[in-house]
Formats: C-alpha cells, structure tokens, sequence
C-alpha cells in the first residue's frame, strides 16, 4: 500500500479506453480552489461563487419573519453555535475543548458590522473559520444573519423598545 503505482496528470495509461490517466470533471462541477494556494492541503485558496450576491447596501434581501428566524436559529445551533455558542457569545464547547475562541457577536465592532460582513464570513470564513458556503444554501446563510441580529438585539435592546410592564420588571430586577 506504500508504493502503490500511480500515474502523473496527463500522462498516457493502457488503464482507460481514451488513453488520459487524469479523469474529465464531472458534469456541473464547480472549482473552488484557484491560484498559487491551489494546490495546497488545506484548500482554502478560492472562494465559493455566491448565488444570491450581497446587496449594495449590505442588508439582508429576506424579509424578516417568525419561519426566517426559526430557521435561522435551526441553521445557528448546527453549523455555528459549537464555537460561537447558542448565545453568541463565543464560548461554544469546541472552545472550552481547547479551539480558538471566535469573537462574541455582542461587540460594539460585529453590532456596528452590516448584514453582509456576516453573509461573507459564512460564505467564506475569516481566520480560523472555515468557509461554509458549500455546506449552507444562500437563504440559509440570511437566515441565520437575521438570527444573529436577534442575538444581539436580546443582549442590546434599548429600553425605549420595552413595554411600559416590562419596563418596571427590569427596575426591579436585582
């Protein structure tokens, strides 16, 4: 199994009936990994073509309803709260297995950051994050924006938002 025989790209072989030893893609293929980083291990050179481009004004194109957010927040404990944490507040287990723990959503810096900054970071990754836009349809990838922007909004609502009840609870909250 060490020294198995193998054969160079574009080089003759008797093995197949064209004569080509490197295999034509399959139909519908998609390539990610394009440059000098192509081809490297981790693969992470290209980007992943976007669907649904981002607006020019970098806000969510889906309007916002109940089913977005159910999804969204489906879509978040999947694929984003096992680091960021179901709070968003980026100490998800795999951080306290020892992972690098991802910044917390309630930061003036990621509050202040437009609906697409999200969608690109989902899509393409940032730092250690890897991409996830093979893995997450674009509505999906709204979807779960529109789920952060309620994270942050549970930990930042202003008051004036609050019913004048809800007011008086917090007044009297230790």
């Amino acid at each position: 199994m060490y020294d198995q025989a193998k054969y160079k790209p574009l080089t003759p072989t008797p093995l197949f009936t064209d004569g080509n030893s490197s295999r034509p893609q399959v139909e519908g293929t998609v390539p990610y990994s394009t440059g000098a980083e192509a081809g490297s291990s981790s693969g992470r050179a290209g980007t992943i073509p976007i669907r649904r481009p981002v607006s020019e004004d970098n806000t969510n194109p889906l309007d916002l309803t109940p089913a977005l957010l159910a999804r969204g927040r489906n879509r978040f404990d999947i694929y984003c709260a096992p680091c960021h944490s179901r709070a968003g507040d980026g100490d998800g287990m795999i951080v306290r297995r020892g992972f690098p723990r991802p910044p917390s959503y309630h930061i003036d810096r990621l509050r202040n950051a437009p609906d697409g900054h999200f969608y690109q970071v989902i899509s393409n990754g940032y730092g250690v994050m890897y991409p996830y836009g093979d893995r997450i349809d674009p509505d999906d990838r709204w979807a779960i924006v529109a789920y952060i922007r309620a994270l942050q909004l549970s930990q930042h609502a202003p008051a004036g938002l609050l019913d004048p009840q809800d007011r008086a609870r917090l007044r009297k909250a230790p």
